[in-house]
């Protein structure tokens, strides 16, 4: 299924049913009162978060919704039927924003749906009108107003996906991240030798080997520049302000855009730079540093002094090889004791 993670929707609730003019006629009763019943309430429209759901693609099939409208009031006193919500069902982490057509939206949303089954009511259906039996006093017996119906909330909306995982991959185009979540979870990412290879979001379920499991998400695109829209932009940044622990994926077989050998710690320094840009709140996500593709480094050659330069600026620091599943459990472990202290 594609990832599509933006979607604009319009919405009209439903209205309220009008309420009915009716005086009771029954033979032997002439003076029979007024028994107009009320109009139903219009069906309002809802949004649901499913953790069943993990795109918005649906929407761009169908952007538009429409909710039921309350029936008519009725003689003898009987109340129109309320219009039926519309639930509308939608990733968990979706956010919501006004789209005035005028300006984009703005940057605080009205809703974040973030825990599965949480709900927003986008848009309230019409309250029904009054029959014109409610208006019946002792100085009124006879009364001839009745209410019509209320119009039901509309509107046009953005949403926005956000991820919802508690480790979140990041590295330069062939960093590995693709490779290890095949490994550790079920994801089946599209995984080849060039950049962009991913092209959007893949999450698994990844157990460590006590047995603790936690969400990974594989974010793709991070290249110098992303925070300006180079490579993938920054679509897919936003994914990893929702993650606890960011595992940082670097390839220390990597090469620069000039075909020379890209330090580790260059590697490093050009990611973070790009979340500083983006968020200045990611730099203080708790990293943890992972050298790649043990299985490439040549016979003799070690990653110790890297990984100990790390280690000296408080960062915990391993190798692994997701061919061979060098170190995997060691990083499995690391990863779940530094969500437990999130």
């Amino acid at each position: 299924m594609k990832f599509v993670d933006e979607a604009v929707i319009k919405v009209q609730a439903g209205n309220g049913g009008p309420g009915c003019k009716h005086f009771h006629r029954e033979k032997f009763v002439p003076l029979g009162g007024p028994d107009g019943g009320n109009g139903g309430n219009g069906g309002s429209i809802i949004l649901l978060a499913d953790r069943n759901k993990n795109t918005l693609l649906d929407f761009h099939f169908q952007p538009k919704f429409k909710a039921q409208n309350g029936k008519k009031g009725e003689p003898a006193g009987r109340d129109g039927k309320s219009g039926e919500d519309l639930i509308i069902r939608v990733p968990v982490g979706t956010q919501v924003f006004k789209e005035p057509a005028d300006r984009p939206p703005s940057g605080t949303p009205l809703a974040d749906l973030c825990r599965d089954g949480e709900t927003c009511i986008l848009a309230k259906g019409g309250r029904g009108g009054k029959g014109n039996a409610f208006f019946k006093s002792a100085t009124n017996r006879t009364p001839e107003q009745h209410q019509p119906g209320e119009k039901g909330e509309s509107g046009t909306f953005r949403l926005s996906l956000k991820l919802v995982a508690d480790v979140g991959l990041i590295g330069l185009p062939n960093a590995g991240k693709s490779t290890l979540i095949s490994r550790i979870s079920a994801a089946r990412p599209k995984i080849a030798d060039y950049p962009f290879t991913t092209l959007s979001p893949n999450l698994g379920v990844a157990v460590a080997p006590g047995g603790r499991s936690f969400v990974v998400a594989d974010i793709p695109g991070l290249i110098p520049g992303a925070h300006l829209g180079k490579g993938l932009g920054i679509r897919f940044l936003k994914h990893i302000e929702r993650t606890k622990v960011l595992a940082h994926l670097i390839d220390p077989t990597q090469v620069d855009e000039k075909g020379k050998p890209l330090q580790v710690e260059q590697a490093f320094a050009q990611i973070n730079e790009e979340l500083k840009s983006f968020s200045s709140e990611l730099l203080n996500r708790p990293q943890i540093v992972v050298l790649t593709k043990l299985d490439l480094i040549p016979k003799g050659e070690s990653n110790e002094e890297v990984l100990r330069n790390f280690r000296r600026q408080g960062y915990t620091a391993l190798a692994i090889s997701s061919v061979t599943g060098q170190g995997l459990p060691e990083l499995l472990n690391a990863l779940a004791e530094a969500i437990s202290r999130t």
